[in-house]
């Protein structure tokens, strides 16, 4: 078994696990032997969504792992179907039963509408609420701009705890996660690993894995190229997600606290920063954008 992933402190005392398991595209089927795996390799974290299609499994897979479910940190995300005031609260009571849980550790808008932002911000204020009652420990939101983030805390009460976005070394968003750190914001990194650009196609741009700065790091470490990369992401203080149905992939993933990256290697890294998103500009969603 690895290692646990340190704990990272949230702007309201939360501790949250900095490594965890992304289930996004995992099918049905799949995912209760990925929880399942995942818990028993070490993880602590498991983040899913209503959009994903599998947060039943999530919840099977946490209940058949025989850990306590104050042991394991539960993510799930509001789909923008579901936007609005009193469509969130329902929203929430539907992801709870599916998880089979009481109470959920973080809960997330999963994209801004940045036409329909009343809706948004409304669907934030639900959250609030479910926060106040102590059904959600932390709440936050997905693929948020610093701008988008402006609007939103203009409009709200709670800063969000969470913000999870598009982060890979191609993709580093340095501007986005020192706007986070100003404002107690921790950066949550979805494809953590630059798969987003993987699945797309050679024309969304290059593959991390590929990046000789970072073969050449796993050479010198005998690590995979994904553990240098997840482990730049644990350097920057960064929460990841890595997705993966693989027994030996999710061990692998989490394999990453017996070494460190330098403060150079970690620059080097860095540098490979091509400001090209593989993944939907959040400017341009609408509530309409993934029907």
């Amino acid at each position: 078994m690895n290692g646990p992933a340190p704990l990272l402190t949230l702007n309201n005392g939360v501790r949250m696990p900095a490594l965890g398991l992304g289930v996004y595209q995992s099918p049905p089927d799949e995912t209760v032997p990925a929880v399942t795996t995942a818990i028993e390799a070490g993880y602590r974290l498991i983040d899913t969504a209503a959009a994903y299609g599998n947060e039943k499994e999530v919840g099977e897979g946490i209940a058949r792992s025989g850990i306590g479910r104050e042991d394991i940190f539960v993510i799930t995300k509001l789909w923008l179907t579901d936007y609005g005031y009193d469509s969130t609260l329902r929203a929430f009571d539907t992801s709870l039963t599916k998880l089979g849980l009481d109470h959920l550790d973080l809960y997330l808008l999963h994209w801004p509408v940045p036409s329909a932002y009343d809706t948004t911000a409304a669907s934030y204020k639900a959250a609030e609420k479910l926060l106040a009652d102590g059904r959600v420990r932390a709440i936050g939101v997905c693929n948020h701009t610093p701008e988008h983030l402006t609007d939103l805390m203009a409009r709200t009460e709670v800063v969000p705890a969470v913000n999870q976005v598009e982060l890979h070394p191609n993709f580093s968003q340095p501007e986005l996660r020192a706007f986070d750190v100003r404002h107690g914001i921790i950066t949550q990194s979805w494809s953590p690993i630059g798969g987003v650009n993987r699945y797309a196609g050679a024309d969304k741009g290059r593959d991390p894995l590929q990046e000789p700065t970072i073969t050449g790091l796993a050479e010198k470490y005998g690590k995979s190229p994904a553990q240098i990369i997840l482990r730049w992401q644990v350097e920057h203080e960064l929460c990841a997600i890595p997705k993966s149905v693989k027994p030996h992939r999710i061990a692998e993933n989490i394999g990453i606290f017996d070494f460190s990256l330098t403060p150079h290697e970690v620059a080097a890294i860095d540098a490979l920063d091509t400001g090209a998103r593989g993944g939907p500009d959040p400017d341009r969603v609408e509530l309409g954008t993934f029907s």
